[in-house]
This record gives C-alpha cells, sequence and structure tokens, in this order.
C-alpha cells in the first residue's frame, strides 16, 4: 500500500501529505430492512415504502484523524465527480490530499481534471471490503434502517443531520483499518524526511 500512495505524490509537492478513503453511497425512500428481534416463530413487523427516488451521498474521510468531507448530490456521474474533487479540494488548500477510491466509471472518465493538491489511489476492483469508507455507509444506512420519508426533502435533511452529527473519533474508529492506518504513517514520515 505504501508504494501505491508513494507513487501518487508528486515529486515537486511540499504540502502536507493527507489520506482519505473516498467512496459514495445511493440512498433513497425505499425502505433500509434488517433484521430485528421478535419473540419465537412471530414474524417482525414493519412499515416498508417501495417508493424509488434517491440521491447520492459523496464522502472522504480521514483514517488516521476523522476529519471529513461530505457532499449530498442527485448521480453519481463523471460531472458530479467533477464536482465533488473541486469542492474537496477547495476544503483542504493547504494539504496534498491522497483519495482512495474504487474503479468506479465516474472515478476513472477520461473528462476528470484532477486538481494540483489532490492524488487518486485506486483499489483492485471488484474490493469494497478493503475501502474503509463503506464502513461509514454501513453505519449510516444501520441508523436509517425501518425508517421512511415523505419525500426526497425529507430523507436528504434527514442524511444532513446524521451526517453532520459524525464527530472526528467516531469516523477514525469506524475508518482506521490497522493496514492503512501503518501505510500512512509512513508515508508521512517519508515526505517530512524527504521535504
Amino acid at each position: 500500500m505504501e508504494e501505491q500512495l508513494l507513487a501518487a505524490i508528486p515529486v515537486s509537492n511540499r504540502l502536507p501529505i493527507q489520506v482519505f478513503a473516498q467512496d459514495e453511497s445511493r440512498l433513497g425512500l425505499h425502505t433500509i430492512r434488517r433484521r430485528r428481534i421478535t419473540a419465537r416463530g412471530v414474524k417482525p413487523i414493519g412499515i416498508v415504502q417501495h417508493d424509488y427516488d434517491n440521491c447520492w451521498v459523496y464522502g472522504c474521510i480521514a483514517p488516521t484523524s476523522g476529519e471529513h468531507f461530505f457532499l449530498l448530490l442527485p448521480t453519481l456521474s463523471a460531472d458530479q465527480m467533477q464536482l465533488f474533487l473541486e469542492e474537496f479540494a477547495k476544503a483542504h488548500p493547504t494539504s496534498f490530499n491522497l483519495l482512495l477510491m474504487d474503479n468506479s466509471g465516474a472515478h476513472t472518465a477520461k473528462r476528470l481534471k484532477v486538481p494540483t493538491n489532490v492524488g487518486l489511489v485506486f483499489q483492485p476492483a471488484a474490493t469494497p471490503e478493503v475501502n474503509p469508507a463503506e464502513r461509514v455507509w454501513h453505519d449510516l444506512k444501520e441508523q436509517l434502517a425501518w425508517a421512511t420519508f415523505d419525500d426526497l426533502d425529507a430523507l436528504e435533511h434527514e442524511l444532513v443531520e446524521r451526517i453532520c452529527a459524525y464527530d472526528a473519533a467516531t469516523l477514525s474508529r469506524l475508518t482506521s483499518y490497522p493496514y492503512l492506518v501503518q501505510a500512512i504513517h509512513v508515508i508521512q514520515a517519508i515526505h517530512v524526511v524527504c521535504s
């Protein structure tokens, strides 16, 4: 992992290095179902909504610090990814930011213009389990299980409230895979020595 991270840092970079796990998740009005504890032989009861309006939460989380950046967007596309990258770069202008991400078409589109203070590091194909951001989406969906919403605006309002309620310590706990934290410390130490 250290080699991949180091390869994404420009030789000319003098900014401090930050590493973020990046991903997106679609959330919509279709009810998220989860298991429920009931008496033996009793089926769980829950209200289920079958509406399919949805939105996408784009997010970056720094596993070592819990620093984060989230954006609620209408779709997953290269254009929306471009907007996310630009806003993320503006939010972190004083560091060089490595984004660990999957190989989604929105991430690998040729028309994507990566900001100068951002580097992309792609995880192996078909391995969502190695992306720590997935654990944040799992936690968020657990919080929304069995909830129903009148419309997409109500869902988006709830998403913003729940995402804003995350503190850095919780996000760090969810995303700090030991192999990744070790790799981040190694590359940050190498960068300090070489600067």
